[in-house]
């Protein structure tokens, strides 16, 4: 098996679009050998940073703090089973937080569509007279304070 995958490769296996991974690379969050021809040349283990960085977009992680965690990780060797712990561990809590966020909302939102919104007195969102607006701005009953 080849050990190095052309860009068409990488974004077939991987599930990204070219453009994007070319983005990333000018990010500095994946790396490209160039042949003498010029063509970008991915080690596997692209794979998994590929794979990261697009399951940490998906969970609000911005793509500097994603490039800062990818810093991190050894250049020389394709990162360890610890490597990627000691990343998730520095996450967890935000994650955590996300996790708690989304459950409100559910929760929120279960009431919301079951009674339909007939019953503003019920309503877990319902904010007469844009009372919370001196709490700051969003969605004061569904964001933590």
């Amino acid at each position: 098996m080849q050990e190095a995958l052309t860009i068409g490769q990488l974004a077939a296996r991987s599930g990204v679009a070219q453009s994007a991974l070319r983005y990333y690379e000018r990010l500095g969050l994946i790396r490209a050998d160039r042949t003498g021809g010029n063509q970008r040349r991915y080690h596997r283990g692209e794979l998994r940073r590929v794979a990261f960085i697009r399951i940490a977009q998906q969970v609000g992680i911005s793509l500097d703090e994603i490039r800062a965690a990818l810093d991190s990780l050894p250049a020389s060797r394709t990162p360890t089973a610890e490597d990627w712990a000691r990343l998730s561990t520095a996450w967890r809590e935000r994650l955590e937080e996300k996790i708690s966020l989304l459950v409100r909302l559910r929760d929120d939102l279960d009431g919301c569509i079951g009674c339909g919104c007939l019953s503003l007195r019920r309503c877990a969102l319902y904010n007469p007279a844009d009372e919370l607006a001196g709490e700051g701005p969003g969605a004061r009953l569904t964001l933590p304070r």
